[in-house]
């Protein structure tokens, strides 16, 4: 049973009832009993959800499609030294906070909790501001305020402090 309104749900068990009908129903003979008929299901329910290819662009089961990758280290683990083009003027660091937020020149911005204690290296370039934990870029973000942005009472991208 679905939710009234959900036609994407709707659309999917209706495309897999059709799978079960083309694949599982034909040429078949009729099954003995219920728990035969209960087993042949379960089986090819299992065969649909793991060796089945299905018509996607990758050509995954559901099996594949659906099992979380591996959760990459946690950035500080991983994270590299500042690269030296953030030294510029147009650098600045913050310390991400409990809350996931950074603050640059007083707008807030969200960069994610699983981020929390960790550095983080903005690139002020006219409206935008870029927010980068070690090497990878986590978020862009416009910017809203136009005062001076300073490192005050920040960690400083240079080897300075």
């Amino acid at each position: 049973m679905t939710t009234p309104g959900c036609a994407t749900t709707t659309g999917k068990i209706e495309r897999f009832h059709r799978s079960m009908r083309i694949e599982f129903l034909s040429n078949r003979p009729a099954f003995a009993n219920l728990k035969a008929a209960q087993q042949a299901l379960d089986e090819w329910v299992d065969y649909y959800n793991t060796a089945r290819p299905h018509q996607s662009l990758d050509m995954a089961t559901p099996a594949q499609r659906f099992t979380p990758a591996a959760t990459p280290p946690p950035a500080s683990a991983t994270a590299q030294p500042v690269a030296e083009d953030r030294v510029a003027d147009n650098w600045v660091s913050r310390r991400v906070c409990s809350n996931g937020i950074v603050c640059v020149s007083w707008q807030q911005v969200s960069v994610g909790r699983h981020h929390a204690g960790e550095r983080c290296d903005v690139h002020v370039d006219g409206d935008l501001l870029r927010f980068w934990i070690g090497e990878q870029l986590v978020k862009t973000a416009a910017r809203t305020s136009r005062g001076e942005v300073r490192n005050k009472r920040a960690l400083r991208t240079n080897a300075q402090g």
